[in-house]
């Protein structure tokens, strides 16, 4: 398959869903007097999408990589900032359960596309 814009790559995809979910989940009321913490997990998932995006925009064999590890860095931290809403009683196990996974599922996504454009820029440049 070949990705023509960032919207056709599958880890923004899920960051995309993801994202929606946790804008869902901190407009309920226990998350939604918490400022500082709903901004930082909104702003993060945000990033996760953003730093896709603009790699994918570099068009760079280098820098692609590079801003991917950074949407794989924002992912860890959305997942920090789950834990800290599941230990203030925001959310409960079962949610945060569903949550963890789909973000793991993201970075494992990232990890590949990655390892996949490492490999395929080592081949261009031999």
């Amino acid at each position: 398959m070949t990705i023509r814009r960032f919207e056709d790559i599958e880890s923004w995809k899920q960051a995309r869903q993801l994202t929606a979910l946790i804008y869902t989940i901190t407009n309920r009321r226990e998350f939604r007097r918490d400022f500082g913490l709903k901004d930082q997990i909104r702003r993060a998932s945000v990033s996760v999408m953003a730093n896709i995006a603009e790699g994918f925009g570099r068009k760079g064999q280098k820098e692609f990589p590079r801003y991917l590890t950074i949407a794989q860095s924002s992912m860890l931290e959305v997942e920090s900032h789950l834990y800290v809403a599941l230990d203030l009683g925001y959310i409960d196990a079962g949610t945060a359960e569903r949550l963890f996974t789909r973000a793991r599922s993201i970075e494992d996504l990232l990890g590949g596309f990655i390892r996949y454009l490492n490999a395929a820029g080592a081949r261009t440049t031999n």
